[in-house]
């Protein structure tokens, strides 16, 4: 089994500003809060959430290699 990163700065491509958090492990996150600007964030198009845009570190289930829940569900 590998050893998962849970951690990934998040980067505002609204403001610039950098954020470290930490990742759901069981559930993508499709929405941040940009803490400096208060911009919220979507996936771009094509990733399942906000970490695997803007972050430095993908999301754990595409760390995993699944799918993730890459749709609305």
């Amino acid at each position: 089994m590998s050893n998962l990163e849970l951690e990934s700065v998040i980067t505002c491509p609204e403001c610039g500003a950098s954020a470290c958090e930490t990742m759901p492990t069981n559930a993508c996150q499709w929405f941040y809060e940009c803490n400096a600007c208060h911009a919220v964030l979507k996936p771009l198009p094509g990733d399942c959430c906000v970490y695997c845009s803007y972050g430095t570190v993908k999301c754990p289930p595409i760390q995993q290699g699944s799918s993730c829940c890459s749709g609305g569900t």
